[in-house]
């Protein structure tokens, strides 16, 4: 599901990309950047993290329209802050809450890694 890159999206269009993505993906990570180009130190950590034990998920690059994805991330989580990460349609949290579930040994269960 990649985007082209800043298109000026209103608030419906990306409330809709974050609503589809959330539904349609067992385990997506919103973040700065792209997979292969993270655009900040959260992003690089929580992709990292991920990448340990998923080899398939989807990332959403919210750089393209950064208060709209704000916006519309809020309604899903409460946070307005980047990296989130969602498991199963759950919000499970950013780059700090990843880390601490990988030093309890959960972030494998957690990410339904198989």
């Amino acid at each position: 599901m990649d985007f082209p890159p800043n298109q000026g999206l209103d608030q419906e269009e990306v409330n809709e990309r974050v609503d589809d993505a959330i539904e349609n993906n067992e385990v997506v990570l919103f973040m700065k950047g792209t997979a292969l180009m993270p655009q900040c130190g959260y992003s690089r950590r929580a992709l990292g993290l991920v990448d340990q034990h998923r080899e398939e998920y989807e990332t959403v690059d919210v750089l393209e329209s950064l208060d709209e994805f704000r916006v519309a991330l809020n309604r899903h989580s409460g946070w307005e802050t980047t990296p989130q990460t969602f498991v199963d349609g759950e919000f499970v949290g950013g780059s700090d809450i990843l880390a601490e579930l990988e030093e309890r040994g959960e972030l494998a269960e957690t990410l339904n890694a198989e």
